[in-house]
């Protein structure tokens, strides 16, 4: 399996993506072997829990201001990490996405084993179906040369999976859908060392702080929720790009008061401000999955979600969530107040959430479903 990051490195749910579909297949039986770029103090091999990890030193000669010639130079390194591996033969190989898209096919030709490649979004998606020049045109047909390379290509959402089979002009036959996992119970574990106290006044969102991500939204929810919530107030942490505009549109807005922004938080300080929320709110204007919606179901906060893409795929028809229009501000601010208002109806979301995740997203449940994928391109039946 080749990766472009593992944890402790993480830009969004592909990371935990990866470990944790890892760490299920070998809990399986299955002999995994990970190779992903080496993290600030991280050793370069481990063994853990039958997964044998190679973490890979990337800083070969490149030209730095080119971002797909770095990533490219990435890959050798990646392909002479494998000699590491002896005599062992794979039998499949699985590339999450376009970054390690030479390294997978140069492996997957070197063990003659059938390539998989997981597709957590594309450069179309991201940019709403259109491909700037530049960069992002280049990186679309870098995907649109390892779909076609693939044996079978898994999407982590129904619509992610239309998408590539149109887009990469694939067989529909050799397009799965396969969501993300997650750890149900150490997200619903309490962290004694940290306050869990319940502030029923308290609107939690986090995830990277991208145009994207919709946190503007929140802002303006809040401001019409004022008159008839002098309490309320939200967090909304997280890094990333959008940061120093999100908190000029909270101060335009006029809503600082009510609005933190404390940056990075912790798994730990996560789980904390899950607990003790309100409500969690996902706004997103585009989102492919959504691992963020299974944390805050895992870990028990009434949610409500923006009705786009993964995220409507996760909740429709399961009663875990309330839903809204995307970029609908007016409708977000109405579900907030009925999830603050209803104590009772905040319960049943949270039943209903904890249930859809257990029977649905452990990881368990994810890896026998990619196991099926593989014998599929082994053509294993």
């Amino acid at each position: 399996m080749f990766a472009w990051e593992l944890p402790p490195s993480s830009t969004g749910g592909r990371s935990s993506h990866v470990d944790g579909l890892a760490h299920a297949l070998a809990d399986g039986g299955h002999d995994v072997v990970v190779i992903a770029p080496r993290a600030p103090s991280t050793e370069a091999f481990t063994n853990a829990r039958n997964v044998r990890v190679l973490r890979v030193n990337i800083d070969l000669p490149w030209l730095p201001d080119r971002a797909i010639a770095r990533v490219a130079s990435a890959n050798h390194a990646f392909v002479a990490a494998t000699t590491q591996l002896g005599d062992w033969s794979a039998d499949v190989v699985h590339a999450h996405d376009w970054e390690v898209a030479w390294a997978a096919q140069v492996a997957s030709v070197q063990h003659s084993a059938p390539l998989v490649t997981t597709f957590h979004g594309t450069e179309r998606s991201r940019h709403g179906g259109h491909i700037p020049p530049g960069v992002p045109t280049d990186v679309n047909g870098i995907e649109w040369w390892l779909a076609s390379a693939s044996r079978r290509v898994i999407a982590i959402s129904r619509l992610l999976a239309r998408q590539v089979t149109t887009d990469f002009e694939l067989d529909p036959s050799t397009v799965r859908s396969v969501p993300g996992g997650i750890d149900p119970s150490w997200w619903a574990a309490p962290d004694p060392q940290l306050d869990e106290s319940p502030n029923e006044n308290l609107v939690f969102a986090w995830g990277r702080v991208q145009y994207e991500k919709g946190f503007h939204l929140i802002a303006s929810a809040l401001a019409e929720m004022r008159a008839t919530h002098p309490d309320i107030r939200c967090t909304i942490a997280g890094r990333g790009s959008y940061l120093a505009d999100l908190q000029s549109q909270i101060d335009v807005i006029g809503v600082s008061d009510l609005i933190d922004l404390p940056g990075y938080l912790s798994d730990h300080e996560l789980r904390a401000a899950i607990h003790r929320a309100a409500c969690i709110v996902i706004p997103s204007l585009y989102e492919p999955f959504g691992v963020i919606a299974l944390e805050a179901l895992a870990g028990g906060g009434p949610l409500i979600v923006a009705e786009t893409g993964g995220l409507a795929e996760i909740v429709a028809g399961t009663d875990a969530a309330l839903t809204f229009e995307p970029g609908n501000s007016v409708q977000l601010a109405a579900c907030i107040r009925r999830v603050i208002d209803d104590q009772e109806f905040a319960q049943s979301l949270q039943a209903h959430g904890r249930a859809l995740v257990e029977t649905s997203y452990s990881w368990s449940a994810i890896a026998d479903r990619t196991v099926a994928c593989y014998r599929d391109a082994l053509e294993i039946r």
